[in-house]
């Protein structure tokens, strides 16, 4: 299923999950990150034009990106984070739920 929400941002549903998933920043390969911080192992680094799916959202390190500069980081998988300032997702605040 897709959607253009009220900020003309494309956004999916992940079938079957119920996550959304956005766009990354085009023309960059973004880190992901074990935790919400750049002092945090990396993971893995996201390919030019991928997207990822929030499962959640949570408080961490301020980073500036391409959309701005926020403390908030999205979960994109078990322990793997990115921040939310290369994620294109329409809202300067969260558009998940909080992690627990």
């Amino acid at each position: 299923m897709s959607a253009e929400n009220e900020s003309s941002q494309f956004q999916t549903l992940d079938s079957g999950s119920g996550f959304q998933t956005f766009p990354v920043a085009p023309g960059y390969r973004v880190n992901v990150r074990s935790g919400p911080g750049t002092a945090y192992s990396l993971v893995r680094v996201l390919p030019y034009g991928a997207s990822v799916t929030i499962r959640c959202q949570t408080d961490g390190e301020r980073v500036s990106g391409p959309y701005g500069t926020t403390g908030i980081w999205d979960c994109v998988g078990n322990g793997e984070f990115v921040s939310d300032a290369y994620v294109r997702t329409g809202s300067d605040g969260y558009v998940a739920s909080a992690c627990s």
